[in-house]
């Protein structure tokens, strides 16, 4: 048995949505994700209501619970509905009377409801709260013993493992420890056993081991004195004719041998030891604390022979290291399999039942861990999960990104807004281009995702649903690529032969293109270089918007639309980038040399095209990234000399550059404010291009 579903109405964030809010999850682990505020603790909460914790924390209903609607005014009812499916054989006799048949599947639908009769500050019972079987709460209500049955762990966000470890009533440990098979077993404790004897001789059981230590404490001589000087001393002159006092010094469990054994496993306590140097738990933190807890919940779970085998977990990543992190997902994902599939074995008595685990995460790094089907995205007060079928993506794609989304482009379910790039030049450009537009990215919660040059199209096809009925991901994603259509005088500048043939006089095959590929004539190209620019967008949709560099590459455009000089000198930085590192060679000095060479070059070519293609051949025989660096610090240098400003930058920038950013923060970039002039009194003189650079 397994909670294969939840519905939610007018819980918290969650309205009375059309259509409702659902949520699917998977009977191993389902990883909850998403920015602040989506809702991911909502969705835990209303399970808690729903199903019940073995802790004992009481989580009771406020008025803040009930979903704020439009008109300001709380909702006047709450609808939580959690589906169980999967029911074995004795599941079903358990939850006979609640079990409803669809098509000769058994399933259980637990339809939790609250519904407001008065303020809380008007009457103690303000909230009417029901729990009943059915789809729509037709059928009878759940007794206790059912609820208990469907009770789940719970581990709270920020909490103290070590404290849940320790000894007290009804410690977590010791109802771990209760529920092992042969708990219980071995003989009870007869006062004429030899003393001598030790308590493995006689096969004592737990509680058994505790008499026998009583035994031996109260036999000991100091204690008879203690007990003995009490009696006679204090006791005695105390005592009323017929009534006399007499005191008792031991250990205090008595009852029966189950009480017994319940009360000394409820002073135990579990902790972490060094097996090398004998350390105690003193020297071991929050996070290894943290994993200890989580494997005394899951093996409570899977040793229980019956009930609900879940798990919620709030941020499990919290206190540990990344390493440990993507360790502890591991550990989850094993434990949520049958013991007969982990171990390759028969089941035996020291094996456990698989454990279903619902956890929260911000954490990236976890995110990229789990499997992409395990996850669910709550965004805009939507779940949508990522399983096969509910996505666009294929069976191909999904074993794509089960090997190259890692964190850097797991951060695309945290995010506001994406922008989804082909390479480095890009993913370190982009972010500084917005800043400079009054876009920051940062501050707007827009992720760049570099996937390199390699599945541009599946990852946006993750923020795609194969069911928009259900829903639609609000999150605007756009994806930039190139043209890749060089120029007719390209292949000369770069070296290439476009007619190049091979040993057997065939044209030889090549992995670029021309202009003149698509036509002699620009009544030619155009219908053909269209179909070239739609292959790149074919796959848009939904909120997903791919915007195509209007001629070849980002730096040639950048270089052709208005920043030829600009890319001309943070691509000759780039070259000489390791001698100005090593102060070998001074930036001024490079500078210098770039503008001689740049007038050397409008000298040497009167067409745009010809121009943007040398600087482009410069930028590819450097380093892209470390040109994309330069290029962002001459900008930033040119705004802060006034060389520059917003609206010039925009003129300067390809509009598909521009268009991306303005879809992925938001909206069109408004029009700058005009800054007050300067006082002449104050203002410097202008310093030429270059000048008042670092050397």
């Amino acid at each position: 048995m397994y909670l294969s579903a939840l519905s939610i109405r007018n819980f918290r964030q969650f309205g009375d949505l059309t259509p409702g809010f659902a949520i699917h999850f998977n009977a191993g682990v389902t990883a909850l994700i998403g920015e602040n505020d989506a809702g991911k603790t909502a969705v835990i909460d209303a399970l808690r209501h729903v199903l019940q914790t073995r802790d004992s924390d009481f989580l009771r209903l406020e008025l803040e619970d009930f979903h704020v609607q439009g008109n300001g005014e709380p909702a006047t009812d709450i609808t939580l509905v959690c589906t169980l499916s999967g029911l074995s054989t004795l599941e079903l006799g358990a939850f006979a009377e609640y079990v409803t048949f669809s098509r000769g599947v058994g399933v259980l639908h637990v339809h939790w409801s609250a519904r407001r009769l008065a303020l809380p500050t008007a009457s103690r019972r303000w909230v009417d709260i029901q729990v009943r079987c059915g789809a729509r709460g037709e059928g009878p209500a759940l007794d206790v013993g059912a609820r208990q049955l469907l009770a789940t762990a719970y581990l709270k966000p920020l909490r103290d493992a070590e404290r849940e470890m320790s000894p007290g009533r009804n410690s977590r440990l010791s109802q771990v420890l209760g529920s092992f098979p042969g708990i219980e077993s071995g003989e009870s404790y007869v006062q004429t056993a030899p003393p001598a004897s030790t308590a493995k001789a006689f096969g004592l059981s737990i509680a058994g081991m505790g008499d026998y230590m009583r035994e031996l404490v109260r036999g000991h001589e100091a204690i008879k004195i203690a007990q003995a000087t009490i009696n006679d001393r204090y006791l005695e002159p105390l005592s009323l004719a017929g009534q006399p006092l007499h005191s008792n010094l031991g250990f205090g469990d008595t009852g029966s041998e189950s009480t017994k054994l319940k009360q000394i496993l409820e002073r135990l306590e579990l902790g972490l030891r060094d097996k090398g140097s004998g350390l105690g738990k003193g020297n071991y933190g929050l996070g290894s604390n943290n994993l200890l807890f989580m494997a005394c919940e899951l093996l409570l779970l899977g040793k229980e022979p019956d009930g609900l085998p879940l798990l919620l977990i709030e941020e499990p990543e919290a206190h540990l290291h990344p390493q440990r992190q993507l360790r502890l997902m591991e550990f989850l994902a094993s434990a949520s399999q049958p013991a007969e599939q982990a171990q390759g074995q028969e089941p035996g008595p020291a094996q456990t039942r698989p454990v279903q685990v619902i956890l929260t995460t911000h954490s990236p790094n976890l995110s990229s861990k789990i499997a992409l089907e395990n996850l669910v995205l709550i965004h805009g007060q939507r779940a949508f999960s990522m399983a096969q079928e509910r996505t666009k993506l294929s069976a191909d794609d999904y074993r794509f990104l089960g090997r190259f989304l890692d964190v850097t482009k797991a951060s695309l379910f945290f995010a506001k807004g994406l922008l989804i790039v082909e390479g480095d030049a890009e993913a370190i450009l982009l972010p500084a281009l917005a800043r400079l537009l009054e876009r920051d990215l940062t501050a707007r919660g827009v992720s760049i995702v570099n996937v390199g040059g390699v599945g541009l199209r599946r990852y946006a096809n993750i923020m795609q649903r194969a069911d928009v009925s259900e829903g639609v991901i609000q999150i605007p994603t756009a994806c930039i690529t190139d043209m890749d259509v060089m120029p007719n005088c390209a292949p000369a500048i770069m070296g290439l032969d476009p007619n190049k043939l091979t040993a057997s006089g065939k044209p030889a095959p090549r992995r670029w293109r021309m202009l003149s590929d698509f036509g002699a004539t620009d009544d030619e190209r155009e219908p053909k270089l269209a179909a070239h620019r739609y292959k790149r967008t074919r796959g848009d949709g939904q909120n997903v918007k791919t915007f195509v560099a209007n001629h070849w590459t980002l730096e040639y455009d950048l270089a052709v639309e208005g920043l030829l000089d600009w890319v001309h000198r943070a691509a000759t930085l780039a070259m000489h980038d390791a001698k100005i590192n090593e102060g070998k060679l001074s930036r001024r000095k490079v500078l210098e040399k770039a503008s001689k060479a740049l007038a050397a070059l409008k000298d040497r070519y009167a067409d745009d095209d010809e121009r943007a293609t040398e600087v482009y051949s410069l930028v590819d025989s450097c380093s892209k990234p470390i040109a994309a660096q330069h290029l962002v610090d001459l900008l930033q240098m040119a705004f802060d000399q006034g060389e520059l400003d917003q609206a010039s930058l925009r003129a300067a920038l390809p509009a598909y550059l521009v268009e991306a950013i303005e879809y992925a923060t938001g909206g069109p970039i408004p029009a700058p404010t005009p800054k007050p002039p300067a006082d002449p009194a104050t203002m410097a003189p202008a310093e030429p291009a270059g000048a008042g650079e670092l050397v």
